[in-house]
């Protein structure tokens, strides 16, 4: 259990001065964006801004650059240059992941912007990957690379490390482990009193850390995967982990640096898997399933209802709440291979083909454990098979014929152990096996027949369901809790209601007096969370008869359900002691006030880790009633309500807490007043009128106190309520303001007010104690070291690599015709020289040098043969380019010929646009003809003046003003024809029209004009009229078709920016 709030990693923000119009601004933004959309929207901006950038936007810098760019009044195109920057970069890391840490084997699942929950694949393309760590003087191993050094060397290899964490060396799955795996040295931890593995003096780590190794490797497979950073992750965990064993693997994933949204149960994330895909079939009725999970270390057997209920944020949403759990710690897949194991090892033994015995050597037990896998995977499919080791032990090769007889009946009381975890489930959740609907299979084990024949029979159904994938269920149903928890992705709700396995109770003592004066000592206990209490939920206990500091115990209540071998691999009972300090002082200093207790509020949260949020002294005190609201001012103030500010949006978050917060009820027959029952409201929930008793009043101070501890909320509130109160007192009849003056003699009522102080909280842990902040520093950076070594390794590994292929390939291409036909001999003598060489010291010293020196070298060979392979590379684009280059001037010169013989009338493109094209195509013709014939004038050894580079530019013009003209024809509008005249127009208005038939009209742009236009002349039109007349049309007509082209050209020069 802890009292301390949770740590959020942060990326540093990026810093970038950017300076324009010779003023420097600092903003968080990336260059690539800036430039992009200066150089596409605007026009006159500086090519090169002064700009360096190291980490991500900021929010609160985009105000602060807004207010100094509009301070110092900077121009139009820098504002929205530097706005469109501001813009969050949709390439930031919004991925999100799961594991699904088994005992055995883990499953990685991410979702990221466009892909929706896809299992990761390894390195190796499997979809599944050993948890094994391989740890070497100079190396580390993980998965499949791990378990083939477990056959060579098993003292350097780590698995099954599940069963360690959380555990004292007292333990008994501690010496069960140690008898597995015996090359192991595991020792105990003086301060802690856990275990750690010494391999040497160096080398010694903790299971939290190995599985922190691991996790980090699967966030490494992650990121590769996704091509971007993850830290946020969501982490399975078997339903039956106690809380020291939950916080063991939040403390592995601190130190990989992960951030764990939730630790979820992975009977829950089957279930939710198979809920989210079945979402059409969840009704109102409920439907109770069956998870039968057997992995390879455990067993669980988890009963789930499916229904839709009914929420105040998203409507009615579909629900999955776990009812029961049972389970087996050591029954799995991993016994029946130790147990095969053996049995191998007994033939191996009775063939006497060597003196000694097989299992002392632990090489060659190893590799009887890894063919004993295999065995049992292929017995599960066929009734007998062949165990085949080559050298098992001093050059001895081994051979034996296993049945699936044979196998079973080394299995017997594992397969009669099988029934046990459903039992308990229905019992924990009290139901019978008739209201079970379906008993769905998932696990790796669950495939053994003859698990699924004793399961069938034990269930009484007819078939088991293996309608989902046993392996990848929990990990993508813990994927889709991630992309709900996280904010960068909106899923469908389903609302989880996971479940406590173990109840949590409060114990505590206190002083009492017999009536005959004797004194004695009172125990007490208050169940904090019941057995299958579903969680996260909130409780408070109060505690009403200390006056001064006191101690009090949270330990696990009743555990008889669980058997003895259980009860010894569960650990210690006793969670923590808390120790109060300052309650005298909070009485001394509210001596006048009345004491409402100590509260305690405690939070069992996501990840089903208990938590002490806060202990506080709560005191009462009456102070002066303000008067009782109108009912008119009250209407008014519900109105306004109705229009006041708040998110309608529905969370997405699948997981509901039962009840905000909830006060613990005391025992039947005991101390009455320790505790009293009484759920906490919402803190906006007030006393509607002054007419309740005072009972009701503190229950309503005490919602308010609980939420806000001071009583700001209640005094701020007040003012506003006596505004609105006089607002609507304008509107009200005389008989209302009447009624209020009578209510103002009236005197004002008392009203109590609660008085909260914080009391000072110490922890002790009482199970497995959590290591020290410095000690989980130290194991980071002990991590970090590591990961630094692995990836130095790895990049000096690759410019090993890199160095000795150019080597051997340059020194290939050298007899290459097309090679030989572009080098000199003297260049060439000096490249091979220079090859050969470096081969001599790549062979002498070049696999003890330094990553650095090996880069350098390549930096020096590539720099050698620079020019080479750009003339080579020259040589073979030139085909290919000039093609695209011709065809371009043939198409360009084909709608060139095609747009010129376009009639007048139906011409739209402008003569300026034309001879522009017909520009661009001669001149990129001639260049063309000159750079060509200029190149055969040269010797191939020489340096092209014809470069490919060159030869795309003209292309990407010649493209450009084509496509220009095409898009402008593509949107051009067929120009109007002329409107017929009214048969009654004016003898003036037919000369006119008749005196220009030759020339194009432009129509009157609405019905105005034209009445205007259709006025008699009030006097007889002479020949100088007619041609004033004549002119100012043609006028008219330019200056409108110029109009028009340039707005034409405005919009289609936008169109050919865009495109």
């Amino acid at each position: 259990m802890t009292n301390s709030a949770k740590t959020v990693s942060t990326n540093p923000p990026t810093d970038c001065n950017i300076i324009l119009d010779g003023k420097t601004f600092t903003l968080k933004a990336r260059i690539s964006q800036i430039k992009r959309l200066a150089r596409r929207f605007l026009t006159n901006i500086v090519t090169e801004p002064a700009v360096t950038c190291t980490g991500p936007l900021a929010h609160t810098q985009k105000l602060l650059l807004l207010k100094v760019i509009m301070r110092e009044k900077l121009t139009l195109w820098a504002l929205f240059c530097l706005a469109l920057a501001l813009l969050p970069s949709p390439t930031a890391s919004v991925a999100v992941m799961s594991v699904d840490l088994g005992s055995e084997w883990m499953k990685i699942a991410i979702v990221k912007p466009g892909v929706p929950m896809e299992i990761v694949l390894n390195k190796e393309s499997r979809r599944k990957t050993p948890v094994a760590v391989c740890l070497k003087e100079n190396e580390r191993l993980f998965g499949d690379s791990a378990l083939g050094v477990s056959v060579k060397n098993p003292k350097v290899v780590y698995r099954y490390l599940q069963n360690l964490l959380g555990k004292t060396a007292e333990n008994p799955q501690v010496a069960q482990y140690q008898k597995h795996f015996p090359e192991h040295q595991i020792q105990s931890d003086e301060n802690r009193g856990t275990v750690y593995f010494k391999n040497s003096e160096e080398m010694q780590y903790s299971p939290e850390e190995l599985l922190g190794m691991v996790l980090n490797y699967s966030s490494g497979l992650a990121q590769d995967f996704a091509e971007q950073p993850i830290k946020d992750a969501v982490i399975t965990v078997p339903a039956f982990f106690n809380q020291a064993e939950r916080r063991a693997v939040l403390q592995a994933a601190q130190m990989a640096g992960l951030k764990v949204l939730q630790l979820i149960n992975d009977n829950a994330a089957v279930a939710l898997n198979y809920g989210v895909f079945r979402r059409k079939d969840i009704n109102s009725t409920a439907q109770n399933v069956m998870f039968y999970d057997m992995g390879s270390g455990s067993t669980t057997a988890t009963i789930v209802t499916y229904q839709t209920v009914k929420t105040k944020e998203a409507g009615t949403q579909p629900q999955l709440q776990i009812r029961g759990v049972g389970f087996d710690r050591t029954l799995g897949g991993f016994e029946m291979e130790l147990r095969l194991r053996d049995y191998l090892a007994k033939i191996f033994n009775e063939q006497k083909k060597s003196k000694k015995d097989v299992r002392e050597n632990m090489r060659a037990m190893a590799k009887l454990l890894k063919e004993a896998q295999r065995v049992k995977t292929v017995l599960s499919a066929n009734a007998e098979h062949v165990a085949q080791i080559e050298g098992l032990m001093d050059d001895i090769d081994f051979k034996a014929k296993v049945t699936r007889a044979e196998f079973e009946a080394l299995c017997t009381d594992l397969f009669d152990r099988v029934p046990g975890p459903v039992e308990q489930a229905l019992a924990a959740s009290e139901m019978s096996l008739d209201e079970i609907e379906q008993v769905i299979l998932v696990g790796g084990a669950t495939r053994v027949p003859r698990v699924q024949e004793v399961l069938l029979k034990a269930v009484g159904k007819e078939e088991l369901g293996k309608n989902i994938n046993a392996d990848e269920a929990a990990a993508m149903g813990a994927v889709y809790q991630a992309a709900a928890l996280s904010k960068a992705f909106k899923v469908k709700p389903f609302i989880v209601r996971d479940a406590a396995v173990f109840p949590i109770q409060v114990e505590f003592s206190r002083e009492t007096e017999e009536e005959d004066g004797v004194k004695g000592i009172k125990h007490n206990k208050r169940i904090l969370f019941q057995r299958m209490a579903p969680y996260p939920q909130r409780k408070v206990i109060t505690f009403n008869r200390y006056t001064d500091d006191f101690i009090f115990h949270i330990n696990y209540g009743d555990l008889s359900f669980l058997s003895q071998d259980d009860l010894k691999m569960f650990g210690s009972q006793n969670l923590t002691t808390v120790k109060l300090s300052g309650v005298g002082n909070s009485f001394k200093k509210h001596s006048d006030a009345e004491s409402k207790g100590i509260k305690a509020h405690f939070n069992m949260d996501e990840s089903g880790v208990l938590l002490l949020d806060r202990v506080e002294s709560v005191f009462e005190t009456a102070v002066e009633e303000k008067e009782e609201e109108s009912t008119l001012t009250k209407l008014g103030n519900t109105i306004s309500s109705l229009f006041g500010g708040g998110s309608s949006e529905p969370s997405t978050n699948v997981t509901e807490p039962v009840q905000d917060e909830e006060e613990v009820p005391p025992e039947a027959g005991k101390d009455q007043d320790e505790a009293v029952e009484k759920p906490e409201e919402s803190a906006q929930e007030k006393p509607e009128t002054e007419e309740k008793s005072q009972g009701e009043n503190s229950k309503a101070e005490s919602q308010t106190e609980e939420k806000k501890p001071d009583k700001e909320g209640t005094d701020k509130d007040e003012p506003q309520v006596e505004k609105e109160a006089e607002k609507s007192d304008e509107g009200k009849t005389n008989g209302v303001k009447e009624d209020e003056k009578e209510a103002d003699k009236k005197p004002k009522p008392q009203k109590k007010s609660k008085i909260s102080v914080d009391i000072g909280v110490e922890l002790e842990v009482n199970d497995v104690p959590d290591p020290s902040p410095k000690y989980i520093e130290a194991s980071k950076k002990k991590l970090q070291d590591l990961t630094d070594r692995d990836l130095e390794k790895q990049e000096r590994e690759k410019t090993l690599n890199n160095l000795e292929a150019f080597i051997f390939e340059t020194q290939d291409k050298l007899y290459q015709d097309e090679y030989l036909a572009v080098v000199t001999e003297e260049e060439k003598e000096e490249i091979s020289g220079k090859l050969s060489a470096a081969s001599t010291w790549m062979d002498d010293e070049g696999y003890t040098a330094g990553t650095k020196e090996l880069k350098e070298k390549l930096s020096e060979l590539k720099k050698l043969c620079k020019a080479m392979f750009f003339r080579v590379e020259e040589r073979k684009k030139w085909p290919d380019r000039l093609a695209a280059l011709d065809s371009m001037l043939n198409h360009s010169t084909i709608f060139l010929k095609s747009a010129k013989m376009l009639p007048e009338d139906n011409q739209i493109f402008t003569e300026v646009e034309l001879k522009t094209l017909e520009r661009v195509i001669n001149e990129t013709m001639d260049w063309k003809n000159d750079t060509v014939a200029e190149q055969e004038k040269l010797s191939p050894t020489e340096k092209p003046v014809l470069l490919s580079k060159d030869i795309e530019a003209k292309l990407s013009l010649l493209d450009r003003e084509v496509n220009y003209l095409l898009n402008k024809a593509k949107f051009a509008k067929p120009k109007p024809k002329p409107k017929p005249k009214d048969k009654n127009s004016t003898s003036t208005e037919s000369n006119k029209t008749s005196s220009t038939d030759s020339e194009k009209v432009v129509p009157p742009k609405d019905e105005t004009e034209a009445v205007e236009e259709a006025k008699p002349a009030e006097e007889p039109p002479t020949e100088e009229n007619k041609k004033e007349e004549t002119e100012t049309k043609q006028k008219v007509e330019e200056e409108t078709e110029g109009t028009e082209t340039s707005e034409n050209s405005n919009s289609e020069n936008h169109v050919s920016d865009e495109l």
